[in-house]
């Protein structure tokens, strides 16, 4: 069952990339990925108190209170850079590069959590990070600037004439 959760984080995670994408294109990323921490909250919390959890609060150990807050740390720094790079950069470059985190997601798990490592894994791990390379070190597709059929832009943005006065 844990596959079935992993492959829909993934499928969400793809979505949230394009979506993110579409939302820094007017807005500053520090402030789209504040908009989004504060929904994470509202959903996170709302489903503590759905299950019934929010009791348990109290009897997480303070050793698991520093993992878990430096986790949390680390993760809005990931998702401001992340951020940053979705302002800058293409989806489609973007999002496979920020996911080399797969790649060192197997080698701490195999230094500090003594995972053992299949020869399976280890080849996985190196398609992933030559793929990454391979898209984060290729040529950006040229964007054509004016539709020929139309004279627009391919953004969908139209042009706005001041209305004459009267």
């Amino acid at each position: 069952m844990w596959v079935v959760f992993a492959l829909l984080a993934a499928i969400v995670s793809a979505t949230v990339v394009t979506l993110s994408k579409f939302g820094v294109r007017n807005v500053p990323p520090s402030l789209a990925f504040a908009v989004q921490a504060v929904l994470i909250l509202i959903v996170s919390w709302g489903t503590v108190l759905w299950q019934g959890l929010l009791p348990a609060i109290g009897k997480i150990e303070r050793r698991d209170w520093i993992f878990l807050l430096a986790a949390g740390v680390l993760t809005a720094a990931s998702s401001l850079l992340s951020f940053r790079a979705l302002s800058m950069g293409d989806a489609s470059r973007v999002s496979p590069l920020t996911n080399v985190t797969l790649v060192f997601s197997v080698v701490l798990a195999a230094v500090f959590l003594k995972e053992k490592i299949t020869w399976q894994v280890m080849l996985g791990v190196a398609l992933m990070a030559s793929g990454a390379l391979v898209i984060a070190l290729a040529k950006p597709a040229e964007k054509a600037d004016v539709n020929k059929k139309t004279g627009r832009p391919e953004t969908g943005a139209t042009s706005h004439k001041s209305k004459p006065m009267a």
